[in-house]
């Protein structure tokens, strides 16, 4: 399993596997002129063509035996700088009546562009078939070892926009009770139209005084800062590496915004430079330590997962033959990896 950055034959698995995420994940529609476009502003990011405001960074997870991309994750280096990025923020308000000897405290939602200028993690999808064995782990966490390599890129804060709570059959319990009554459309529909970059009726459309949560229905009331039940596996990982709800939330679906400061984040604190050592091929072990391991090149960015049977210490990593050409490195070369046990 690698993760390198997307290159232009990757469309095909991409767009399958844009097939396969449902409703609600805004960020990987299932649209061909979208998509290519997409890999064409990575590309264009990769090599540095792009202004800060438009740079975003799409990574691949490749099964190598089969010569496929089996997984997405991406990176947006500043988010809201070209066009607004708007999410709800929960706010307690506190209304009292000495008179009546009544205290109320409730929760208005209020909309805010709290995430400008913000770095984002997004377009996290994993084809089913390949769950477990640590890949969606991997798949999300090389994204901090990119950071990690090419610091001076990215800003100070870092967000997720989480999936929200969607049933079954695509319908938003959030968006019933209060988006279907501004926009005029179904929530898949809106959700497909934000994906694609058609945004401007968010803003021609959009409620801006606040929303009294306790006039929401009750299951609307209680998807606020939920995640949907696919991505529970997502909160977690991203919650370890010490991300936190503070109260932000996406203005379709409520699902929770999940944010740090970059240089607080678990792996881009731990993670460290070594020399490649190269070694006669052997068998990983099964059951050694997992690490990803990741070469220091923008434009050809690749990790690698591998098991090693102790903890790494000093300055060296052994690497075999094909690992080493699996992420274009040589002996002695200056590589970063960090281990995914606590």
């Amino acid at each position: 399993m690698l993760f390198r950055s997307v290159q232009h034959e990757d469309l095909g698995d991409i767009l399958n596997l844009s097939s396969r995420a449902g409703i609600g994940l805004t960020t990987l529609p299932n649209n061909q002129e979208y998509l290519t476009a997409r890999i064409s502003r990575s590309i264009d990011s990769f090599n540095d063509a792009r202004g800060r405001a438009q740079q975003g960074f799409l990574f691949t997870l490749e099964d190598t035996e089969k010569h496929r991309v089996v997984g997405v994750s991406a990176l947006e280096v500043a988010v809201g700088l070209e066009e607004p990025f708007y999410n709800f923020r929960v706010h307690r308000s506190v209304r009292a009546s000495r008179e009546l000897g009544v205290y109320n405290s409730f929760e208005t939602l209020i909309v805010g562009q709290d995430y400008t200028g913000s770095s984002e993690l997004c377009t996290l999808f994993l084809n089913p078939d390949y769950q477990g064995g640590g890949n969606g782990v991997f798949l999300s966490k090389s994204r901090f070892l990119f950071i990690s390599a090419f610091r001076h890129l990215f800003p100070k804060s870092i967000f997720a926009e989480m999936r929200g709570v969607v049933n079954n059959q695509g319908e938003s319990p959030f968006w019933n009770a209060l988006g279907q009554h501004f926009f005029n459309v179904s929530f898949e529909q809106a959700d497909y139209l934000t994906g694609i970059g058609t945004k401007n009726f968010i803003a021609e459309l959009m409620p801006f005084y606040p929303i009294y949560v306790p006039l929401l229905s009750e299951d609307a009331r209680q998807v606020i800062g939920q995640v949907h039940e696919n991505t529970v596996p997502a909160r977690t990982i991203l919650e370890k590496e010490g991300f936190s709800y503070n109260g932000a939330v996406d203005i379709f679906d409520a699902g929770a915004i999940l944010d740090a400061e970059i240089d607080n984040v678990r792996t881009v604190k731990a993670s460290r430079l070594v020399h490649v050592k190269k070694i006669t091929d052997f068998p990983r072990p099964q059951d050694g330590i997992p690490h990803i391991v990741s070469n220091l090149h923008f434009e050809e960015f690749g990790a690698l997962l591998l098991n090693f049977p102790h903890p790494v210490e000093g300055d060296e990593l052994d690497l075999t033959s094909a690992e080493m050409d699996a992420l274009h490195v040589n002996d002695g070369d200056l590589i970063r990896f960090v281990s995914l046990c606590s």
